[in-house]
């Protein structure tokens, strides 16, 4: 069995394998050839964690196995990120454990992947503004994905506690790019990209927020009862995910499915546009949203990408298991 520890992931892994993973898992999901297993994600009634197991397998590259881990809310205090994870790969032709590999970073770096494959297919071409709602520990992940998608000239931020952006503005300071604080209706105006990356229950931006042309990436944590944005936005916007099963039971469109103003089959997954089986923006004036749930290929993927680089590197820990 091979282990790649936490420890190595930053020297292994790049924001452009990472993209590339993911563009790939998805377009393989909407072929068919490869699926996700039924989420179990709970509160476990302890530390005010959110736990579970996301797994899944794809025939075109054998990848599966399994991600264990949640969302700790405590963990900041402690010195630690927010989000923790493992991510085991079994070979597919013997059911063996194959590898043992350190989620956390990986989890960020998919899922920035997610938003900026999203930005690649969905956003205006001429996009000039990135709006970017929430300062956390991800959001510097997102924020780098998303300015390599587009010419962007400036970054605007908002945060409930806004002392926070101080994180993206330094970002924004050493990429060289100008970063500003706004209200949220100003971002809603001004931002031709929204990210929105918060573990929220109770939406921020709202529908009157958003002008023409916006395209949206919601990629905060996934959960039931989980809300970044307002329920009528997504009646009103062209919405897409990565996959349909989650999005309407964990994902962001949970709450216009309860509320009659979508319906599942209203969705269309990312992974069609990518393979030209279904348009995703038609017009510059069309609003699209994508509803990033973090399914359990896109951690096989990344994780299959980096134990194959520790190998190739020499950097891989091999045990008899």
């Amino acid at each position: 069995m091979i282990i790649v520890p936490e420890k190595e992931i930053a020297g292994l892994m790049t924001r452009e394998a990472a993209f590339d993973a993911v563009e790939a898992v998805f377009a393989a999901m909407s072929k068919g050839s490869a699926y996700n297993f039924p989420v179990i994600r709970e509160a476990i009634g302890h530390a005010d964690a959110l736990y579970g197991f996301k797994s899944g397998f794809d025939r075109e590259s054998l990848a599966l196995g399994l991600k264990s881990g949640g969302f700790w809310p405590g963990n900041d205090a402690k010195g630690l990120t927010n989000h923790q994870s493992t991510i085991f790969l079994f070979d597919a032709d013997t059911g063996q454990c194959r590898a043992l590999v350190g989620g956390n970073l990986l989890t960020a770096l998919r899922t920035a992947a997610a938003s900026s494959v999203s930005i690649k297919h969905l956003a205006r071409a001429d996009a000039k503004v990135l709006g970017m709602i929430g300062a956390g520990h991800q959001s510097t992940f997102q924020m780098r994905a998303a300015l390599e998608q587009r010419d962007f000239e400036k970054v605007i931020g908002w945060n409930y506690h806004p002392d926070m952006l101080s994180r993206l503005s330094d970002l924004a300071d050493e990429l060289g790019i100008p970063f500003e604080a706004v209200d949220l209706e100003r971002m809603g105006q001004e931002a031709d990209v929204i990210i929105s990356i918060t573990s929220a229950f109770a939406p921020s931006l709202m529908d009157a927020h958003i002008s023409h042309g916006t395209h949206i990436a919601c990629m905060g944590t996934d959960t039931k009862g989980k809300q970044e944005v307002e329920t009528a936005l997504l009646g009103r916007a062209k919405v897409f995910t990565d996959e349909i099963a989650q999005s309407v039971s964990i994902g962001e469109a949970q709450h216009a499915i309860a509320a009659g103003l979508l319906t599942a089959d209203q969705i269309t997954e990312i992974g069609s546009v990518i393979n030209g089986d279904s348009p995703g923006r038609t017009s510059a004036d069309d609003i699209t949203l994508f509803d990033g749930t973090g399914v359990g290929l896109q951690d096989l993927a990344v994780a299959s990408t980096v134990v194959d680089l520790a190998v190739a590197q020499g950097v891989a820990i091999e045990i008899e298991f």
